[in-house]
């Protein structure tokens, strides 16, 4: 029931799904069941039930109380069907914060991290990078963006199939006394504790660095993240009106559509669905609040994959494995 969209996307893609996943792999439509029978009629797949969960969380709802004052939405008994091994992930693109809040609270942490982390996966034309943390903390230690460094490096390589990722910190300068007290404290403690991390990135520099995770705080990459999806949407509408304004234009872009359709593929976040809450115990995947048939379909895949690769138990063993090493 979340999302822009909600609820014709989200079924439409899970029904779509099903047509390119194993006949063993059940999904459940968490939501008013009414309202879900009213969008698939008698066309439900056999592999695809419905949990019925009639209050919707909306955005007045406090993001925190969410348990306590929607005990009935899908946020909730989606990921109570998780904590009761009734489901192996879940996938949402309601509203972000009631997600988080929600999932911290019926899954809870993998042991010895102090705080998950969302990462964000963006496509770019020298291979994937993820950016972590993109909202979940926007006010953090560097031992925080320590360990999201780890988690999401671990995501990267087993999930995304990026070999020994390298780790930069967003700042705004590449000297290692650029930016604020945190930013310098957390440059030293990367560059003591990881043999990966090469450095400050700045902003010019963030997708063509050779830094595969960019790390920051919560309000840092919400804030990137939010500017490079609108920069994007405001450069595609502005190439659409000038094909317009002139007939040599349109004749141009049509020689040139199968180059747009491929770049289109490459950095339209709906190609690669959601991402999970890192650090959590359990597979919580979040997707865009916009997300549209595709990235609903993909989001699907992701959470396959995380499941299949133990996201949560190798999360966990790798945290052990530094926390060990530290003693």
């Amino acid at each position: 029931m979340g999302g822009d969209n909600a609820p014709s996307v989200a079924i439409a893609g899970a029904m779509e799904a099903t047509s390119q996943l194993p006949n063993d792999l059940n999904l459940t439509l968490v939501g008013d069941e009414s309202i879900i029978r009213q969008h698939v009629g008698t066309n439900l797949p056999t592999n695809i039930s419905i949990c019925h969960a009639p209050e919707t969380v909306t955005s007045s709802d406090q993001a925190s109380r969410i348990l306590k004052s929607k005990p009935e939405s899908s946020i909730v008994k989606g990921l109570k069907l998780v904590e009761s091994q009734k489901a192996d992930a879940f996938i949402s693109a309601g509203s972000t914060g009631a997600v988080m809040a929600t999932a911290l609270l019926i899954l809870g942490r993998v042991q010895g991290v102090r705080r998950p982390a969302l990462g964000a996966y963006i496509p770019t034309n020298m291979g994937g990078k993820i950016f972590c943390d993109v909202g979940a903390n926007p006010e953090v230690k560097p031992f925080h963006m320590l360990q999201f460094a780890i988690m999401a490096s671990y995501y990267l390589e087993h999930i995304e199939g990026c070999n020994n990722p390298k780790i930069g910190l967003i700042n705004i300068g590449e000297e290692p006394n650029k930016g604020s007290e945190l930013y310098q404290e957390t440059h030293k403690l990367l560059s003591q504790k990881l043999s990966n991390f090469i450095g400050n990135v700045e902003g010019r520099h963030l997708l063509t660095s050779e830094a595969n995770v960019l790390v920051c705080d919560g309000f840092v990459g919400n804030t990137v993240l939010k500017f490079a999806e609108s920069w994007v949407n405001v450069f595609s509408k502005e190439i659409s009106i000038r094909i317009k304004e002139k007939t040599s234009y349109k004749i141009g872009a049509t020689l040139m559509k199968p180059v747009f359709n491929s770049l289109k593929k490459n950095y339209d976040y709906e190609e690669h669905g959601g991402t999970p809450l890192l650090g959590l115990n359990g597979v919580c995947i979040i997707a865009h609040g916009s997300s549209g048939i595709k990235s609903i379909k993909n989001s699907i895949f992701v959470a396959k994959k995380c499941v299949e690769e133990k996201l949560a138990l190798n999360t966990k063993r790798t945290i052990e494995t530094f926390l060990a090493e530290e003693k």
